[in-house]
Formats: C-alpha cells, sequence, structure tokens
C-alpha cells in the first residue's frame, strides 16, 4: 500500500521503542569499557558472543521484531544465524564505542561514501545535518577528522539521552569532549543554529519518534512505516543541507561511512516549505531502505517498528 505524502499524523502515546528500551547497552558498555581498554579489540571480543547468545534465546519480544525485520530486508524467511549475526552486529558496535571514543581509529579500516560531498560542505564553512538512524554505528563519524581538519560534529537528543550519554563517555574515556545539544529546550534551536553558523555539522536520529509529533506515512521496505518529521521541519526553519549518515558494520573491523545528501532548505520558501520537508522525508525513508536492503544486520530496531498505527490522518 503506498502512503499518500500529503497526510501527516500524531500518535499521542509513548511510543513502543521508549515503553520497550532495548536492554543492557548502557550497562553492557560500561562494563565492555573495563574490560576492553585491558584486554584489546581481539580478546575482548570474545565474550561478545556469549552475549549474544543471552539474547538470542532470552529476549522473545526482540526475537519476533528482528524476524519481521529480517524477512522484509532480506526477501526471505530469515535462519537463526541471520539473527545472530543482526544480534552480534548490535553488540560490536556497542563493543567498538569504547575504542571510537578513546580516538584509536587505528584499529580500524573505515571506508567513505559520499567524500566530496563532505569535503564540499566543510569549504562552504556552513554547516548542516547529518541525519541518521539507529544503524550501524554514529561514533565512526569521528575518526573522519583524520580526513580533514577543521571537521566538527556536535549531537542534538533529547535531555534523558543526553544525560546517559554524557555519563557513559564519562565512565568510558573522562577526557572525552562530545558537543551535545539538548532537544525539548526553549533555546534549542538556537544553540543548533550557531553551531551550524560555526560550520559544525549537527547529528540528529530521524527514524524513531517519542510519540505525539507530527509523523509522515512512508514506504520502507515494502510496508508503511511512520517517520517524525519534526528533524525535517527543524532542517527547514534553519535553511540548512541535511545529510543522511550511517556508519555501516561489515564485519571484523571493517566501517563504510554513507554520507549523501537528502534535501538542501538554504533557498526554500517559506510557502514551500511544507512540500519540501515531506519530499525530504521520502527520501530519507528511501535511503534507509536501500541501506537496510544492502547491510540488513545493521538495523537495531528492536521493537515492533512498522505496527504503529496513528490514531488519526488529516490533510
Amino acid at each position: 500500500m503506498t502512503p499518500n505524502a500529503d497526510h501527516l499524523a500524531q500518535r499521542p502515546r509513548k511510543a513502543d521503542w521508549i515503553r520497550h528500551r532495548e536492554r543492557g547497552s548502557i550497562a553492557l558498555l560500561r562494563i565492555m569499557a573495563f574490560v576492553s581498554l585491558r584486554l584489546g579489540r581481539t580478546l575482548s571480543r570474545g565474550p561478545l558472543y556469549g552475549i549474544a547468545i543471552y539474547f538470542f534465546l532470552f529476549a522473545p519480544g526482540a526475537r519476533r521484531h528482528s524476524l519481521h525485520y529480517l524477512r522484509l530486508a532480506l526477501g526471505h524467511a530469515p535462519r537463526a544465524r541471520d539473527r545472530f549475526r543482526q544480534i552480534l552486529s548490535f553488540a560490536t558496535t556497542i563493543h567498538d564505542r569504547v575504542y571510537l571514543i578513546n580516538e584509536q581509529f587505528e584499529l580500524f579500516n573505515i571506508t567513505l561514501e559520499g567524500e566530496p560531498l563532505l569535503l564540499a560542505q566543510i569549504d562552504s564553512g556552513r554547516g548542516a545535518l547529518l541525519m541518521g538512524a539507529h544503524m550501524g554505528s554514529f561514533e565512526v563519524m569521528h575518526s573522519l577528522g583524520r580526513r580533514r581538519s577543521g571537521l566538527k560534529v556536535a549531537m542534538a537528543m533529547y535531555e534523558e539521552n543526553a544525560r546517559k550519554i554524557n555519563a557513559t563517555l564519562a565512565a568510558i574515556n573522562p577526557r572525552a569532549v562530545t558537543d551535545i545539544v539538548p532537544l525539548g529546550r526553549i533555546d534549542a534551536m538556537l544553540n543548533i543554529a550557531e553551531r551550524l553558523d560555526r560550520g559544525a555539522f549537527v547529528g540528529v536520529l530521524g527514524d524513531r519518534t517519542l510519540g505525539g509529533e507530527p509523523v509522515q506515512p512512508v514506504t520502507l521496505l515494502g510496508e508503511r512505516a511512520y517517520l517524525p518529521t519534526g528533524p525535517m521541519r527543524a532542517a527547514a526553519m534553519l535553511r540548512c543541507p541535511v545529510f543522511f549518515m550511517a556508519g555501516l558494520y561489515r564485519g571484523r573491523n571493517n566501517y563504510h561511512v554513507v554520507f549523501e545528501r537528502v534535501a538542501d532548505f538554504s533557498s526554500t520558501a517559506a510557502g514551500s516549505r511544507e512540500v519540501a520537508v515531506r519530499s525530504a522525508v521520502e527520501r530519507y525513508a528511501a535511503a534507509l531502505d536501500r541501506h537496510c536492503r544492502s547491510d540488513p544486520y545493521n538495523w537495531f530496531n528492536f521493537y515492533d517498528f512498522w505496527a504503529a498505527r496513528p490514531e488519526a490522518l488529516h490533510a
């Protein structure tokens, strides 16, 4: 069923991913930080298999939602090893945060798709929004500073998540300095605008809602899903470019960073903003679709992403 892009929807209740958060990711990262920095990446990867087996066996909700997703992404009924590989990829990207936050980039083979776009945007002196997803690793983005000096990256996230991230960073590397813009405050847009004016990239995740905010129906992996329009509306108000970004894990120590333009609101007139936002959300959804199919084990939304049904649709 093809969604009508003219329709927006609201979900008044909290989103499923808030009520059923992934278990153990923050606590797991704290334990890994202590062990991993002492044993090194190769030796400390051993426990990942035990952790993945535990979640493979004892997380029935995540198993059900993973099977649904993998069936769509792979185009056939997933086998047990497919689901295990997805869980292991998730555990690996959490584990690798320890080294990426400690700037041990030499441990990884990181390739980049879309480097000319990245460099051109840096040279322009104007920042941009990086619209990511719960896919692969966002931390690998910081490794791109090696390719070009002056690359500045901030993250925009809600305050509860910001507090958790700051606490986690302190546990992994007390010297780590991460620029986080708390969302939900009255000055959030001003803070983002200030960073964009300084030429920084501001990262935001665009695949989940908190519930109750406007969403847009899209087709993702052949089924209807609902994506929040807030991040793209903010980009339109800030009159900035938007790039899809994902750090895709491809086994062993390999990451592939994808960087592609999905919108540029720099010259969008106010009267055309609504149409431009809807088109940009569609292009973001198309990028998600492509990379879910090309790198299916990098999708880390272990809840019923497609089942949410808004109570009302309106023009």
